[in-house]
């Protein structure tokens, strides 16, 4: 007896039972699984994370090269040089980035049933919606509460040409619309459609000499990729190959393979990240003018935006996936860190996506018909970096002119900020070509981008940070109602398969006829009188 107490005690988790050598009673002993060193521990953890610390550590020595390099009176071709490294990163995660955006939504929108499609596309835009409001609110109420418009700025006068030009607000909406319809596909991988003026004159109709100059809207064709374009192109193509049936298999399978391949490039761009963004970091410090002055005019618009941001990203968003998923928002965070500091080194969501799918799906085991559907969406339209920034600058110019602000005009900059962000560009200050709209909705003067332009540079490092983590946590929460869905669609199948299991036997007319043939010929009980004698 006491030896099979033993063998129980000492069974491990997966059945099998280990032993020391016999003791002098003839019982054996359980065998003391030895702790792990300490050296073998560190070792274990550094290879698991191992690109994420030569991330942070590729940030940190940037600074500091930047800092150092700062002393020196560098020409601006030596500074072009320095941030050389950084540079070829930047091309090489855009070079990736239209084959991993088609290929990934058409094999995923083909993948996903066209019911589910449209359920999870609904989900995705409900979060990034009301995310985006959310940051919205943030930045409209840490503007009100710091106040960082008022105090004495100097313009920089160098960045005045710089200032986009102001669009009216129902062409810019417009201009949304004809990018989700690129006239041409080719042209929509490097340009995108944008509206222009020319006054055209118009002499009196009474025969006066009475001349008036009408403003006529015309198109024109701006550098920059037409994402949002080519993500409705891919998602309906792939549901057009879903209907095909049989007859669209292959290209489907055309393009899950041209899909994995590109993951395998994006596998091995990652290892050259730590190195570009290091480079890309002190590059950008070094190109810095006079960063004392700067901070002293505009460190409170600067304070605010980065608080804005952190509240967002370290409260509001980490909050809402832990009251949904009950799960550990930091240890998702954690597992997207790569994606994060690339995002804040090439201040690109657009580029930071090949990244981000790689790390969602290999350290937060988000499904890739999940990852490569939801997050190119995202990085299209899911902007909360980018609202929030706009509301913050939006009063900091109203206070800026001691210009009071009503309700209406707030709810109109949340409103107008929340769409606006839709049509921002993934790129580096995408956000402040669509502030112009905010400002123009509330009749505050253009002009004064120049001060948002000035520190853009640093600010669109943070909203970069925060729209790729909005779009993470997205795809994180939509897998989480995938598995919850599932399952409980299992639940049912499995509970509805024990109810036909017992219904079987009651119901058959087989064992009736035959229980009762048995019962007339006095050799068996019938089902019934079984159940009464066990009872």
């Amino acid at each position: 007896m006491a030896e099979k107490i033993n063998m129980e005690e000492v069974k491990t988790s997966n059945g099998e039972a280990h032993f020391d050598e016999p003791l002098g009673n003839g019982l054996k002993s359980h065998r003391k699984t030895e702790p792990e060193p300490l050296v073998e521990r560190v070792k274990r953890i550094v290879r698991a994370n191992l690109l994420v610390i030569l991330t942070v550590a590729g940030v940190i020595i940037g600074v500091f090269i930047g800092l150092g390099v700062r002393n020196v009176a560098l020409t601006r071709t030596q500074i072009i040089y320095v941030g050389f490294p950084g540079e070829l990163l930047i091309r090489l995660l855009k070079m990736i980035i239209i084959p991993l955006v088609v290929c990934s939504l058409v094999s995923g929108a083909a993948s996903i049933d066209p019911k589910a499609l449209g359920k999870l596309g609904g989900w995705a835009m409900l979060f990034f919606l009301v995310t985006t409001l959310i940051a919205s609110a943030i930045g409209v109420v840490m503007a009100f509460i710091i106040k960082p418009g008022a105090v004495t700025v100097t313009k920089p006068p160098s960045l005045d040409e710089e200032v986009p030009a102001s669009k009216e607000i129902i062409d810019s909406f417009l201009d949304l619309i004809r990018n989700i319809f690129p006239s041409n596909l080719v042209s929509a991988a490097f340009q995108s459609y944008a509206t222009s003026y020319k006054l055209v004159k118009k002499n009196g109709t009474d025969g006066n000499l009475n001349i008036t100059v009408e403003k006529v809207p015309f198109g024109t064709d701006q550098d920059g990729m037409n994402i949002l374009g080519l993500v409705v192109f891919a998602i309906v193509f792939g549901v057009a190959l879903r209907k095909l049936g049989e007859e669209g298999e292959i290209l489907i399978k055309f393009f899950n393979s041209f899909n994995e391949a590109t993951m395998v490039l994006v596998s091995w761009i990652m290892w050259y990240a730590p190195f570009g963004i290091m480079f890309l970091v002190a590059g950008k410090i070094v190109e810095m003018e006079d960063v004392g002055s700067l901070f002293a005019s505009l460190g409170k618009y600067i304070a605010c935006c980065m608080i804005g941001h952190a509240i967002h990203g370290l409260l509001v968003l980490p909050g809402i996936y832990f009251i949904i998923t009950r799960k550990n928002p930091y240890t998702f965070l954690w597992g997207i860190f790569t994606a994060l500091a690339t995002a804040f080194g090439t201040s690109s969501s657009s580029a930071t996506l090949p990244l981000m799918m790689k790390c969602v799906e290999e350290k937060n085991g988000v499904s890739k018909q999940i990852s490569r559907f939801i997050l190119p969406i995202g990085a299209t339209v899911n902007m909360d970096g980018a609202a929030c920034f706009q509301c913050v600058a939006a009063v900091f110019i109203a206070q800026l002119n001691e210009i009071p602000l009503n309700f209406i005009q707030v709810i109109t900059i949340l409103v107008t900020a929340t769409a606006s962000s839709v049509g921002a560009a993934g790129i580096p200050a995408g956000g402040v070509l669509t502030l112009a709209i905010i400002l123009e909705a509330i009749g505050l003067p253009t002009s004064d981008i120049s001060l948002i332009l000035a520190v853009d540079w640093l600010v669109d490092r943070t909203c970069t940070v925060l729209n790729v983590e909005g779009d993470a946590f997205g795809a994180g929460l939509l897998q989480f109602f995938v598995d919850k869905s599932s399952k409980h669609e299992e639940d049912t199948e499995l509970n509805e398969i024990r109810l036909d299991e017992a219904a079987a036997p009651e119901q058959s007319p087989l064992i009736e006829k035959r229980g009762l043939s048995d019962s007339a010929e006095g050799g068996a009980t019938p089902l019934s009188s079984k159940t009464d004698t066990a009872m």
